[in-house]
């Protein structure tokens, strides 16, 4: 009974008292060491957010498109990765659909976990007409492009109508001998022959009255 009076204050009418003084003690030194705790926690806050990057351009594409239509069978010892929706391995986390999970890979805390802040760097004059001259050239490359494409399909066309016209002129001509050999033939047949034979003439020619 001696340790308990001793905490909470002596006491001969066996009535609970209070030592004041040290439990008003107690609650300051906690209460400091509670600031401390904040201060050096805000501290190490804010260290860590200045030595995140500046928010960067994502250099890979974004599938979407993999999973559609596909079923999967989900059971209790399925991985949390192949459970269907769309898996973030940054955050270990799933999204169900695409528009949240696209939500998700541009907010605060999945670049956070990737070590940036959202904060991006202000270009300089110099780096914004650095990406006009870019953006002219690729332009320029893309007409370029199009234009030889373009004279491709050009010769292309003008190759088939040369065949096309080299193929009129073998028919044409081969008309023409076909008919000189039966101009030939006549010619070398007697007409009183003919005549007598009872042919008007081997061509398929008619004589006009």
């Amino acid at each position: 009974m001696a340790g308990i009076n001793d905490t909470l204050g002596h006491s001969d009418s066996f009535r609970r008292t209070w030592d004041t003084a040290r439990f008003e003690k107690m609650a300051k030194e906690k209460e400091k060491a509670d600031k401390d705790k904040d201060s050096k926690r805000g501290k190490a806050g804010a260290g860590a957010t200045t030595e995140r990057e500046l928010l960067k351009r994502r250099e890979y594409k974004v599938d979407l498109d993999s999973k559609l239509g596909k079923s999967v069978v989900v059971t209790k010892s399925t991985p949390q990765a192949q459970s269907g929706g769309y898996y973030c391995n940054v955050c270990d986390c799933v999204v169900k659909d695409s528009i949240n999970f696209l939500d998700h890979i541009n907010g605060r805390k999945h670049q956070r976990n990737l070590g940036m802040s959202m904060k991006i760097e202000r270009s300089t004059l110099d780096q914004v007409k650095e990406r006009f001259e870019f953006n002219k050239k690729r332009k320029d490359e893309e007409k370029k492009k199009y234009d030889f494409e373009q004279r491709v399909r050009e010769l292309k066309e003008e190759e088939e109508k040369l065949k096309e016209y080299r193929r009129e002129q073998k028919k044409a001509r081969k008309r023409k001998e076909r008919g000189e050999e039966e101009d030939d033939l006549e010619a070398e047949v007697d007409p009183e022959m003919q005549a007598m034979m009872g042919f008007s003439g081997f061509g398929a020619k008619k004589k006009k009255a």
